[in-house]
């Protein structure tokens, strides 16, 4: 008897066309641990305001990267899938779904259940957890499972930011820069609103989260924290990297206010060019694949502010993609938890 194993990204439009991303947008922002606010002002704000007017300024964005493969995010979602189906062989099943639009975690699910594992091993890409990526993954997986007459053995797997071979596939990526070369090292992990960050503390940590130092070390208060999942992969990269504490900055990007986690990655490299800063080589753990928000936001926007404010060069560490020592991690992780 055969096991699966179901990995989860975030989605992608099936193409650039403002139709097409209008339709992936609302999907996405409609989801209420995304937009965590009533319903009728999730409602009202995503479908009258936001996706309106954002389609066709993200139907641009996507044009950016786009290839003749299509989505940057697909591609190496999909050849993950199939390297690890390579690594684990013929006794087991491996499935990609995306949170968001196709394949669906419905339809992957479904077609899982006609195969009857005997285990499904679920795994959605995000190292660090937050329940509006990894939270919203694993609701979705138990809302379409929930009325089967018939369970497997499930394993979820709901965070890898300290596994060490997360941590040894990051390394590898950062063998091809030499990290002396560059004036400074920016962790930059996507954001989100500092609220999200307090009501899981409520949550799950007793109240105890300060946004500040209560950071600066794990425990079993903030073992479900972003902040902290994020800051704690820092560590780990800066001390096998030897990165002094001068030399890098943790910061968040892809911020839609104000009262989103700071500091915002954008800001950091305007005043580091403002302070004489050349060089900076950027990594983005939080992102297993690259996407719209490496290769355009990080790639192009970022050395757009940086240049204008006197630097010269923003160089990005690529994502994990399908990197062979990645799979073979993927693998790990999966049948270790």
């Amino acid at each position: 008897m055969k096991e699966a194993v179901l990995l989860i990204n975030l989605g992608t439009p099936d193409s650039p066309a403002p139709a097409k991303v209008g339709k992936y947008l609302s999907e996405f922002l409609n989801d209420k641990r995304v937009i965590d606010i009533s319903a009728i002002g999730r409602f009202f704000l995503v479908n009258m305001i936001i996706v309106p007017t954002r389609k066709f300024n993200s139907a641009k964005l996507y044009k950016n990267v786009w290839t003749e493969k299509g989505s940057p995010l697909m591609e190496h979602s999909m050849a993950l899938k199939e390297k690890l189906q390579q690594h684990l062989g013929s006794n087991y099943i491996v499935e990609m779904a995306m949170r968001y639009q196709q394949p669906s975690i419905k339809n992957v699910l479904e077609n899982l259940r006609k195969q009857r594992p005997k285990k499904i091993h679920i795994l959605p890409l995000y190292p660090q957890y937050a329940s509006s990526s990894t939270g919203t993954a694993i609701e979705e997986v138990m809302q379409q499972i929930k009325s089967w007459e018939a369970f497997p053995d499930i394993n979820i797997i709901s965070s890898f930011y300290k596994h060490p071979k997360y941590l040894e596939a990051l390394l590898d990526m950062a063998k091809n820069y030499r990290i002396e070369d560059y004036d400074h090292v920016l962790f930059s992990y996507h954001g989100l609103p500092e609220r999200q960050i307090l009501k899981a503390s409520a949550h799950y940590g007793g109240n105890t989260c300060q946004m500040g130092a209560c950071c600066n070390s794990m425990t079993k208060n903030n073992q479900f924290c972003y902040r902290a999942n994020c800051f704690e992969t820092t560590r780990q990269l800066v001390k096998a990297l030897h990165i002094p504490e001068t030399k890098y900055t943790n910061a968040f990007q892809s911020r839609l206010n104000d009262k989103w986690l700071k500091p915002f990655s954008d800001k950091v490299i305007e005043d580091l060019a403002k302070n004489g800063a050349k060089k900076v080589l950027v990594f983005s753990p939080a992102f297993v694949a690259d996407c719209l928000e490496t290769i355009y936001e990080i790639g192009t926007e970022y050395n757009e502010i940086f240049k204008h404010h006197g630097g010269e060069k923003i160089t990005l560490v690529e994502s994990l993609n399908a990197n062979e020592v990645w799979v073979k991690a993927v693998k790990e992780i999966v049948l270790g938890a």
